[in-house]
């Protein structure tokens, strides 16, 4: 698996941003304003990450999502792993990640990659999507928010 940014002009893969957030609106105005980057096998995209700076020296993985017939072959990690290095090599001092509390496979992911959670943000699903959205049998309410120092 190879990992790049997303070229000037390239298209990013809304289909797969898709799958980790499914707000067209809100993935579009965070692609607008932060860097893509993408996983390739054999030159098919299988994976994506964006990283958004939101303060002074930190930033945020917004998004990292991999396609559904390539989940379990650890390119999630793989794209967590070098999330955390660009964001080093960029000179952040923090990155932060938050995830839904109903992500337990994504929850259990960021904190084996160093992530520490750091508070919660109570209703953000009900607050900031329209529809209602399950996962694991219950329903997404809260934003649970991470970060690691770098």
């Amino acid at each position: 698996m190879k990992i790049r940014k997303l070229n000037n002009g390239e298209r990013p893969p809304i289909d797969l941003l898709l799958l980790a957030d499914p707000s067209l609106r809100i993935v579009e105005n965070y692609l607008q304003r932060g860097e893509c980057f993408v996983a390739e096998v054999n030159d098919n995209i299988v994976g994506v990450y964006v990283l958004l700076p939101t303060r002074p020296k930190t930033v945020e993985l917004v998004n990292v999502a991999v396609c559904e017939e390539q989940q379990g072959k650890g390119y999630g990690r793989k794209l967590v792993i070098d999330a955390i290095k660009v964001a080093k090599e960029e000179g952040y001092k923090t990155i932060e990640i938050g995830t839904g509390n109903s992500s337990i496979g994504q929850l259990a992911l960021y904190q084996k990659c160093g992530f520490r959670i750091s508070g919660v943000d109570q209703d953000f699903f009900i607050k900031h999507y329209e529809e209602e959205i399950y996962e694991n049998g219950i329903r997404c309410r809260d934003m649970i928010r991470l970060a690691q120092n770098l």
